[in-house]
């Protein structure tokens, strides 16, 4: 396991073939099927083919990508946080989700500052983008709360939903 980012309770870190079970069941939550989208991750197969493609392979091209993020004390993963690399943007944007039953403790706002610092300093990324629909207010919030304004809106090729754009 690769460590990107330590915070005061959090371990950021490159997601693994081995973190399977987690993905499938975050990629079936409730807020990511609503707001980020259903990828058709049913089974563990499919979880391992998604963390390859999505984002083993991003780290490898991007020196970068969608980070898991776990709680320090029992290296429990709980979400994921860090930057996607999109077609149809100039720059990357801050990615991330959490699991339901950790939602409202401050964990997705630690992961996210830290990550802008990281992303900021040594990855050298300028401007820093974030991408929102209208409906997700609790993105919206947190996306202002780590320093991104919304400068406009956006609908990536071949979408059918516009989408808020934030940017550094």
């Amino acid at each position: 396991m690769k460590r990107i980012i330590e915070t005061e309770r959090l371990i950021i870190c490159e997601a693994q073939i081995e973190d399977s079970k987690f993905f499938k069941k975050l990629l079936n939550s409730p807020n990511w099927i609503e707001f980020i989208g259903d990828r058709g991750v049913r089974t563990d197969k499919q979880a391992v083919k998604y963390i390859k493609s999505s984002l083993i392979d991003s780290y490898n091209e991007n020196g970068y990508g969608l980070y898991k993020m776990c709680l320090k004390k029992s290296s429990t993963p709980i979400g994921i946080c860090g930057f996607v690399k999109r077609d149809y943007l100039d720059n990357p944007d801050i990615g991330f989700a959490i699991l339901p039953e950790h939602e409202g403790k401050g964990y997705t706002t630690e992961a996210c500052m830290a990550t802008m610092t990281y992303g900021k300093s040594e990855l050298k990324l300028s401007p820093i983008l974030g991408i929102t629909t209208q409906k997700n207010s609790k993105s919206r919030h947190l996306l202002s709360k780590i320093g991104l304004q919304e400068t406009g809106k956006i609908t990536p090729k071949g979408g059918n939903e516009e989408l808020l754009l934030f940017s550094t």
